[in-house]
């Protein structure tokens, strides 16, 4: 490790890179407090994406420098990398995950089209992978699940409108105790309006529900 010529693209926020202190918004962590990084750049677009201003662009970093940033931050334990598409900067991620010390707690939210890679499966506490279903447009990306599946350290996040979505769920034969639906909301009226729905939803099918409390709590400002 130590390529120098490493640069990682995080997403632009008021003309400094994504990187905040906040509450874990999503998944089986929700409620616990978090370094997050956004990265730039994916390769998806989905119909619903809250996050466009992460899709392309973004500012230029080595991995160093992100892991200075994080740095001038105390007491933290959990980092969540989130996107824009993680894995579409792995080697940028290995860099930066080899120099964070071991004691941190490394969740990665990736949309699973890309398979991980061996250094990031040895480092990685928590996968959070969001299959998008159909109502997202990306027809022609499928998510390569089974470089997922082995890994005892994966939840399945899905973004649902409602029932009409689970035969799709249902179609990848997932565990269902390693799936979390989550409504499809990019506000705070939309969220609390679907949520008992989906609610609901996973009481019949037996598969958990993940809560968006950045939703709830800040209604999507960016940064929190």
């Amino acid at each position: 490790m130590g390529d120098e010529s490493l640069g990682m693209k995080l997403a632009r926020l008021n003309e400094r890179p994504e990187v905040f202190y906040s509450l874990q918004g999503e998944g089986p962590s929700a409620g616990s407090p978090a370094m997050f990084i956004r990265l730039a750049g994916c390769n998806l677009r989905c119909v619903w994406c809250d996050t466009k201003h992460a899709q392309t662009g973004g500012i230029e970093c080595t991995p160093q420098e992100v892991a200075d940033i994080l740095a001038r931050q105390p007491g933290w334990d959990r980092l969540v990398v989130t996107g824009g598409e993680p894995l579409v900067q792995t080697r940028e991620l290995e860099e930066l995950f080899f120099l964070l010390p071991e004691r941190v707690k490394i969740e990665v939210e990736t949309n699973g089209t890309i398979a991980p890679a061996p250094a990031l499966i040895e480092r990685v506490t928590e996968w959070n992978v969001s299959p998008k279903l159909p109502h997202a447009g990306n027809a022609r990306k499928m998510p390569m699940l089974e470089a997922f599946r082995p890994l005892p350290n994966v939840w399945y996040k899905f973004v649902v409108r409602g029932e009409e979505d689970w035969a799709e769920v249902e179609k990848l034969q997932l565990p269902r105790t390693q799936i979390m639906l989550m409504p499809c909301a990019a506000n705070r009226e939309k969220y609390r309006s679907l949520l008992p729905e989906i609610a609901q939803m996973c009481i019949r099918h037996g598969v958990r529900l993940s809560p968006r409390l950045h939703v709830e709590l800040w209604d999507m400002k960016p940064g929190c």
